[in-house]
């Protein structure tokens, strides 16, 4: 780290210190997210970039405050432990455990301390509310600078270190990254935020519009198939809010056209993927030759993974003689740690989409999140969940996953509290007296 990617961390820190609690997630996500991961502070074996500087400084300010008094654990956080233990015991069975367990060990700490700090800031409707809002904020002068780069070729997060200053140009076409590790990557931040923006029309109009259009930027600067096929995704995710009564029906129709179209196409469905170009320039086929490798070689990772991913395909990376580039977020989960953690990274999934459902479901009760906003929170982890078919998170836009998935789990102590007060008083009734007693005895 330079002395000014020194000094933004130290503002961030000293945000993170003071702000009141609803407030504290502006400072944690805007100094996580500017600075590039390449900026880092090397303790032994450990490498702490900056936001894993501020979750260290955030937990500190949570233990100081006693303010994990007022958190109320849940389903969905349960899970989470789950997925962590997943990672970590599975790391106990590959080749080299101490370099794999210090790996696994700094993923669970950036990515579960991101969730539950962000469970702790984000307790209410208001709050997920206010988490939207910051999020318009972090993206605007993000966007800013992003803009600037795809114009110019330069990127200005350079300044702090680490981002190099040339951007990538691919078929005389800039691609913006920013602070991100890679373009694909800064654009899916816009796609999968843009939901977050929908949610702040009403209340918020002119942060909607503004943060929306940096978002946008985002997603058009990166130059990228598959942040402008996030963006769509989300967009539609949006648009079925008028038809939310039917997404059970629709759900169904989707799995029985995917098994349809698996029967009719020679080769497997998921190959439609390899059909996706909206720039002219896409490597989708690779997407879909990476799911069929991942099944070939199923019997080499399922336990907990695996260290040797070369022969999978018939090229590989320039950064590793061992592995092919894998960008699946879901099959990243499985060389990582195998079916246990694939499964339980799924189900963290699966889990927060139903804590959505049940939300909406109780969303008349007095008190209750506005129901948009809750459809919002589900379309925004709907367009991470299928971005994962075509990326794998490996820089600081993970935080943005684990902040919609504590966004969503705020939601479920409502609903759970909601559900006790809904029901109805049992009535308790005596026993007749000896003179209104039936005279049929039930003794027989």
């Amino acid at each position: 780290m330079n002395a000014l990617a020194i000094a933004f961390v130290l503002i961030a820190a000293i945000g993170l210190i003071a702000l009141p609690r609803r407030w504290a997630a502006l400072a944690l996500l805007a100094g996580g997210v500017h600075l590039p991961v390449d900026l880092s502070l090397a303790l032994g074996p450990f490498n702490f970039y900056a936001m894993r500087l501020l979750l260290a400084i955030g937990v500190l300010r949570v233990m100081m405050r006693g303010e994990a008094q007022t958190y109320h654990i849940n389903g969905l956080d349960t899970m989470m432990l789950v997925w962590s233990a997943a990672a970590l015991a599975t790391s106990l069975l590959h080749e080299d455990v101490v370099a794999t367990l210090v790996n696994r060990s700094g993923m669970v700490y950036t990515c579960a301390l991101t969730y539950f700090l962000f469970r702790v800031f984000c307790q209410s409707r208001d709050e997920a509310l206010d988490l939207c809002r910051i999020t318009a904020w972090v993206l605007m002068p993000l966007a800013v600078a992003i803009a600037y780069e795809k114009r110019t070729g330069l990127n200005p997060f350079a300044v702090f270190g680490g981002s190099t200053l040339l951007s990538e140009i691919r078929d005389q076409t800039v691609r913006a990254q920013g602070p991100f590790a890679h373009s694909i990557l800064c654009g899916f931040v816009g796609a999968t935020t843009l939901p977050l923006m929908a949610a702040l029309w009403k209340p918020h109009r002119k942060t909607a519009i503004a943060g929306a259009v940096a978002a946008l930027t985002l997603v058009l600067a990166s130059g990228s198939s598959g942040p402008f096929l996030g963006a769509i995704y989300a967009t539609g995710a949006l648009l079925f809010w008028h038809w939310r009564q039917h997404l059970r029906l629709l759900r169904w129709l989707v799995v029985l056209a995917y098994v349809a179209l698996d029967i009719v196409m020679k080769a497997p469905a998921y190959y439609l993927l390899a059909r996706i170009d909206l720039t002219g320039s896409s490597t989708s086929w690779h997407r879909a030759a990476l799911i069929e490798a991942a099944i070939d070689h199923l019997p080499q990772w399922w336990l907990a993974g695996t260290n040797h991913t070369r022969s999978w395909l018939p090229y590989g990376v320039a950064w590793s003689d061992q592995h092919a580039d894998i960008t699946n977020h879901y099959i990243r989960m499985g060389v990582d740690g195998g079916l246990p953690l694939m499964l339980s990274f799924i189900a963290v999934l699966v889990l927060a989409f139903a804590t959505v459902g049940r939300s909406l479901r109780q969303a008349e009760t007095p008190g209750a999140a506005p129901p948009f906003l809750i459809w919002a929170l589900g379309a925004a982890l709907f367009t991470h969940a299928t971005a994962f078919l075509g990326v794998s998170y490996f820089d600081q836009s993970v935080v943005f996953l684990y902040m919609t998935l504590a966004a969503i789990g705020s939601l479920a102590p409502q609903a759970a509290r909601q559900h006790v007060n809904s029901v109805r008083p049992l009535r308790i009734r005596t026993a007749p007296t000896a003179a209104h007693a039936p005279t049929r005895s039930v003794l027989r």
